[in-house]
């Protein structure tokens, strides 16, 4: 897909000023906002890999980091699904305040207990939140918000990660939104196995770009 420029900047978000990147496509469908799984940061070179297809699909990406370097030296704020969904709603709405990311469509790629953030943000947020796609995640943290998730929810669980799997069905039967349940086959919990990881940004790429509506000009 041709596009006419990727271009990253630095930023720093809220009061807390947690770090984030953000990379603008231009023109771009609208922006992904990442929520990365427990002792991993926005650095995280799988979100990463997956952030770099999502640009061929005409998507911006922001990584940023969940929890200050304080905060993330205490091992229960990892598992805290309540202050990691508050970072993410924070974020989202420090996007639409931005002019040159308010009008855009936004969607949330959350990857193991930061898909339980991604999809309690989605239940708070829903005029905010276009759609949503779980990796490897732990939906069933977020059990009591599912039900009020409005938007389109993709969950992509690897087909040799049997725990996840089931924990995966649970929560797509609670689901009440637009919703498909992929089994990576050979996949384990890291999608580690060679082209596992390229099919969960693909797959990922597809949901959001067929899901956002055309970004509106400023």
């Amino acid at each position: 897909m041709p596009q006419e420029s990727i271009q990253s900047e630095a930023i720093r978000i809220g009061p807390l000023g947690l770090y984030g990147d953000l990379t603008h496509v231009t023109p771009g469908k609208g922006f992904v906002v990442f929520a990365h799984g427990s002792g991993s940061s926005r650095a995280s070179p799988r979100n990463r890999r997956v952030a770099g297809v999502l640009h061929e699909y005409g998507l911006s990406t922001l990584l940023f980091d969940l929890l200050t370097e304080d905060e993330a030296e205490r091992r229960a704020n990892v598992f805290d699904i309540e202050l990691l969904s508050q970072r993410v709603v924070g974020t989202l709405d420090w996007l639409a305040a931005r002019h040159d990311t308010a009008q855009q469509p936004a969607g949330l790629f959350g990857a193991s207990t930061g898909a339980a953030a991604a999809l309690c943000a989605a239940a708070e947020r829903p005029a905010q939140v276009a759609a949503v796609v779980s990796r490897g995640g732990r939906p069933d943290l977020a059990l009591q918000a599912l039900q009020q998730v409005r938007c389109p929810t993709l969950l992509i669980v690897g087909g040799d990660d049997p725990e996840v799997l089931q924990l995966n069905r649970q929560a797509l039967a609670a689901l009440r939104c637009d919703k498909r349940l992929e089994v990576v086959p050979g996949a384990t919990h890291l999608f580690e196995e060679p082209g596992a990881l390229d099919l969960v940004a693909r797959l990922a790429g597809a949901w959001f770009a067929d899901r956002f509506e055309p970004a509106k000009t400023p």
